[in-house]
């Protein structure tokens, strides 16, 4: 059996050559060591513990289980279970549907994920930033930073509905451009038209990537490559020139000052020096009205473009007309290619001075002012912030943000709206530990978010609602006063509360105090929660202890299943399997059948 790091390498440097096809691939999926990766990979994520259609979930693992899926594969028997649709609610109160895959699928799905990013990831443009390794939101956002600087118009890309209207025809066909091995397409198709299950109906699927899978994102990056591809055409045919036109009256003004300059070394003069050493001054200071460049230079033209999934952003140095034009062909594009609408009513052209939206942000080009203007080491002053991006947080994703938690009401006063916090009811009967958790990883997962903002000190509005409707929910779980409450929270300077851990150590959690300092770092941008292509050669511990068949419960010999839980601190500390998981800190535990069986009927001693 070929080691999975081979495997995925291989295929890996093989994609670097453009013209390679991939032939064979399905015979991978007969790969158990494959399918083990793919288990320990994807095992953790408490969803796994939600039932799909088929009523099944991660718990009851085995390795019978695998040779059981890999055996269907084999003769092609598999066919995926419809996702089990149910619905989350939105940031603008509607409902998202959202799909529930079977574990089975999952597995499978899995490893359909690791082979597809093996072959295409190094084929991705340096554009493209949603769903791949080392990549995410902050990196997409950071690269409008350094790259869209001086751009005169945003185009806000929005495509209609577009992981529901991915055409599975033109999916395949970009496939197969890569790989030629049609039970490898099969598959892929059988989970596109996988469909769904919604009130015990049955609800095929003509268009769209699977409800909730693992394997859609990198489906939908393959598909949108071609988007990116054309886009990078586009700009090397749009861009011109090399640099812009000196402006005229800019440079008049310094050849004026070069002059000046020549002739003062010859004045021997003091008060005539001084006269025009501050004639000098003057004329440099008119110079900064001017810019040293034309801007209106039609010779100069530029596109920047970046995608974070179906969101993308382009910056234009170039005319609105030319945005129109740009607009128009990325809109045929999409519907002669790849089938897909642009949505003309969301898909904004505006001057850059005017912020637009990406990625929850809100994106403008600076434009200097006088007080911003800065001595270089020659002496002479620049617009040192000119023309630079700026990455905002909008003052109503803050309110939007503190609304979904119900931590604050709007009150008119005098005429005007003010924010005024809320006690949060839901969280009164939780213990007081967690509720200053609660808080601190909803103040902490924001933060973390919108840490690259240049106004990220604006967090500040948000932390302080968040503390005072903390204050307010304490005051109403233990019926005190709001000043009673902060009282009773005060630990020196800052608040929070003191607990005992299950060693009886008296411990405090602190109410977050970090502050909210932006951050500039590259290295500090979470990437998305995708792992790693290139895996270490070491055996997944989970697969070792089904492998070692010895139940860890009564140390029967024999095959063994994985018994799972959601969540560790939800399993009590009373029978001895209980307390083997806590002490191991595992939410698994790899049990003989019998021993398993009487865990669900809550019969083990």
């Amino acid at each position: 059996m070929r080691n999975p790091q081979s495997v995925l390498n291989s295929l890996a440097e093989h994609s670097k050559t453009p013209a390679y096809k991939f032939e064979r691939l399905y015979r991978l999926f007969f790969n158990e060591e494959l399918f083990y990766v793919a288990y320990q990979r994807i095992y953790a994520k408490a969803g796994n513990m939600t039932k799909g259609a088929d009523g099944q979930t991660v718990d009851d693992m085995s390795l019978e289980r695998i040779a059981m899926l890999i055996e269907s594969l084999k003769n092609e028997s598999y066919q995926p279970a419809p996702a089990r649709r149910t619905y989350i609610p939105k940031k603008n109160g509607k409902m998202r549907p959202l799909g529930i895959p079977s574990f089975n699928d999952k597995l499978v799905q899995e490893v359909l994920r690791m082979i597809l990013e093996s072959i295409f990831e190094k084929q991705f443009e340096d554009s493209s930033h949603g769903f791949r390794p080392n990549r995410s939101s902050h990196t997409a956002l950071n690269q409008v930073q350094k790259n869209f600087t001086a751009t005169k118009w945003f185009i806000e890309g929005d495509i209609k509905g577009f992981f529901d209207n991915i055409d599975h025809d033109v999916l395949i066909g970009i496939l197969r451009e890569r790989i030629e091995d049609e039970r490898f397409l099969r598959l892929v198709r059988k989970f596109l038209r996988a469909g769904y299950v919604e009130d015990w109906v049955f609800h095929r699927t003509y268009s769209g990537t699977p409800q909730g899978g693992i394997v859609s994102p990198i489906l939908a990056n393959i598909y949108l490559d071609k988007l990116d591809k054309f886009m990078k055409e586009y700009i090397n045919q749009f861009d011109k020139g090399s640099t812009r036109k000196s402006n005229v009256a800019y440079f008049k003004l310094t050849q004026k000052i070069a002059k000046l300059n020549y002739k003062l070394d010859r004045v021997k003069d003091e008060s005539e020096r001084l006269s025009r050493i501050a004639k000098i001054e003057a004329i440099k200071k008119e110079r900064l009205a001017h810019k040293s460049v034309d801007e209106m230079d039609s010779g100069f033209k530029r596109i920047k473009y970046t995608r974070y999934a179906d969101d993308f952003l382009i910056g234009v140095i170039g005319s609105k007309q030319e945005c129109e034009q740009i607009k128009g062909d990325i809109k045929n594009f999409l519907s002669d290619k790849l089938k897909l609408a642009l949505s003309d009513d969301k898909t904004l052209i505006t001057h850059a001075q005017t912020p637009a939206k990406f990625l929850g942000y809100e994106i403008h080009v600076r434009k200097a002012s006088q007080a911003t203007k800065r001595s270089s080491k020659t002496g002479n002053k620049m617009r040192v912030y000119d023309h630079k991006v700026v990455l905002n947080i909008p003052t109503e994703t803050m309110r939007r943000k503190l609304a979904e938690y119900e931590a604050i009401t709007m009150v008119t006063h005098e005429g005007r709206q003010i924010w005024k916090p809320l006690s949060r009811t839901k969280l009164i009967n939780n213990d007081d530990l967690e509720i200053i958790d609660n808080y601190n990883a909803e103040i902490r997962g924001f933060y973390n978010y919108y840490s690259i903002a240049n106004n990220s000190s604006s967090i500040n509005d948000f932390y302080h609602i968040m503390q005072y409707s903390m204050f307010k929910t304490f005051a109403k779980k233990y019926s005190m006063s709001q000043r009673e409450a902060i009282a009773k929270l005060r630990i020196g300077k800052n608040f929070g509360v003191t607990y005992r851990d299950r060693l009886g150590n008296q411990k405090v959690k602190l109410f977050y105090n970090a502050g909210f300092k932006r951050k500039t770092d590259t290295n500090q941008f979470f990437s998305d929660n995708l792992p790693n292509m290139i895996m270490n050669n070491a055996t997944t511990s989970l697969v070792d202890r089904l492998k070692a068949k010895v139940c860890e419960v009564c140390g029967s010999e024999g095959d063994l299943e994985m018994h799972h839980v959601r969540k560790l601190k939800d399993v009590a500390r009373k029978q001895p399997w209980q307390i083997l998981m806590h002490a191991r800190r595992r939410k698994t535990i790899a049990v003989c059948p019998p021993c398993h069986k009487k865990i669900h009927a809550g019969r083990l001693d």
